[in-house]
C-alpha cells in the first residue's frame, strides 16, 4: 500500500554501535502497517554506488577524494532509488546517508564543514531524512563487539581510537544541530529496549 509521498529514515553510528540490528525492526514495524518499504544502503545502494563502496571502504585516498566519492554515490542512490521510491509512496529505510559523511569524512578525517555544507547543499539541498536514529556508543564498546565478529576489518574500522572517538563527536554535533530528525539512542542498553524505543519513536513521529 502506498499513499500520498513515502517517508525517508536513516540509521547511523559507528563501526559497531549495532545500528544494523534495528534496521530490519523498522522495515517489519512498516509492512505490517502495509506499506511498502525499500532498504538500502550507503555508500552503495546501486550498481554503480556498490562499485564505489569498494573502493572507498578498502583504497586509500585523498581526504577531498573520499568525500567527493561520497557524495557522487549519493548523488546516484539519490536519482537512481530513494527520489523515485518516495515520490511513488514508497519509504525508504537506509543504513547510513549524510550524516555519515559529516561525521567520518569531517569529524574523523577533518574536513573543511564548509566543504561539506556546500557538497550536502548541492546533492540533495531539497531533501533530508524524516527520522534518523543515531546510535551512540563508547568507540572502546563497540571496537570490542567488532573484534568478537572476527571478520575483517575495512579502512575505517582499522583506525586508532583517537579518529573513533571525534567521529562519534562529530555525530553528537550534528544530533544537537538537528534535534527534531535525529533520535540519539544508547546503543548500550539491551537489544529489547533499543527495539522499544525504535519502534515507538517511529510510531510517534511518523506513522
Amino acid at each position: 500500500m502506498s499513499a500520498g509521498k513515502g517517508k525517508f529514515i536513516t540509521f547511523e553510528g559507528i563501526d559497531g554501535a549495532g545500528k544494523s540490528t534495528h534496521i530490519a525492526t523498522v522495515v517489519d514495524l512498516l509492512r505490517a502497517r502495509g506499506l511498502d518499504v525499500v532498504a538500502t544502503r550507503e555508500p552503495g545502494g546501486t550498481l554503480l554506488g556498490e562499485k564505489l563502496r569498494e573502493l572507498l571502504l578498502h583504497e586509500a585516498m585523498h581526504l577531498e577524494t573520499e568525500a567527493l566519492l561520497m557524495f557522487a554515490a549519493r548523488r546516484e542512490h539519490l536519482g537512481q532509488v530513494i527520489e523515485p521510491a518516495l515520490a511513488c509512496g514508497v519509504w525508504v529505510v537506509c543504513d547510513r546517508f549524510s550524516d555519515a559523511t559529516y561525521a567520518y569524512q569531517g569529524g574523523g578525517r577533518g574536513l573543511d564543514k564548509a566543504k561539506f555544507a556546500s557538497l550536502e547543499q548541492w546533492v540533495h539541498g531539497h531533501l533530508q531524512p524524516d527520522l534518523t536514529f543515531l546510535f551512540d556508543l563508547s568507540p572502546d564498546v563497540a571496537c570490542e563487539r567488532i573484534a568478537r565478529q572476527g571478520r575483517e576489518l575495512d579502512k575505517f574500522e582499522q583506525e586508532r581510537a583517537d579518529f573513533h572517538w571525534r567521529v562519534r563527536q562529530a555525530y553528537l554535533e550534528r544530533a544537537a544541530s538537528a534535534p527534531r530528525r535525529i533520535c540519539v539512542v544508547n546503543a548500550g542498553l539491551s537489544l529489547d529496549k533499543i527495539k522499544k524505543i525504535v519502534e515507538e519513536t517511529v510510531i510517534t513521529r511518523c506513522l
